[in-house]
């Protein structure tokens, strides 16, 4: 395989509408596919992040916030055409990660993943107004809410606590 072949395809998604599927075997360490987009302001992003999610209220819908943390001034609005990491969803039980290297974000493999399945990482969000981000991911540690896993245990604690 070249280095230049894309290890992904993009398709219809279980998880939420479309992911990116392994094109191929990839083992482990891979280093997959870069998040790229626009490089903009936290204040910027704040703006952009709150039209899209009164959108997403009114239409009584979920995603397509493509708002990715660079550092502490900047952000990467991947909601692009050329970015097709932006189609990699969310799991609880992931098999990418994420790395910023020298001020660019790689999506990278955790384990090894076999041709067919759907490309994921933990999105890494906070608990601030998780009800805003339920998860669809189906996997057996999923909570219904994407936020980062060493939070999960609190917001299930929580949960419990507001059924009571």
């Amino acid at each position: 395989m070249s280095t230049n072949q894309k290890l992904y395809i993009k398709k219809n998604s279980r998880i939420h509408s479309s992911g990116l599927f392994a094109k191929f075997n990839i083992s482990s360490g891979t280093r997959i596919i870069e998040y790229r987009g626009l490089k903009i302001t936290k204040a910027q992003s704040d703006k952009i992040a709150d039209v899209h999610i009164e959108a997403n209220k009114k239409a009584k819908t979920v995603g397509s916030v493509y708002i990715f943390t660079l550092n502490q001034k900047y952000d990467i609005n991947g909601k692009v055409s050329w970015n097709l990491a932006k189609y990699i969803n969310h799991s609880c039980d992931p098999n990418c990660e994420t790395d910023i290297i020298k001020g660019r974000i790689w999506i990278s493999a955790i384990k090894d993943i076999k041709k067919g399945e759907e490309l994921s990482y933990d999105y890494g969000y906070d608990m601030y107004s998780f009800d805003d981000h339920p998860c669809r991911c189906g996997s057996k540690n999923c909570i219904g809410y994407i936020v980062r896993s060493n939070l999960r245990w609190r917001l299930k604690k929580k949960l419990m606590e507001k059924r009571k």
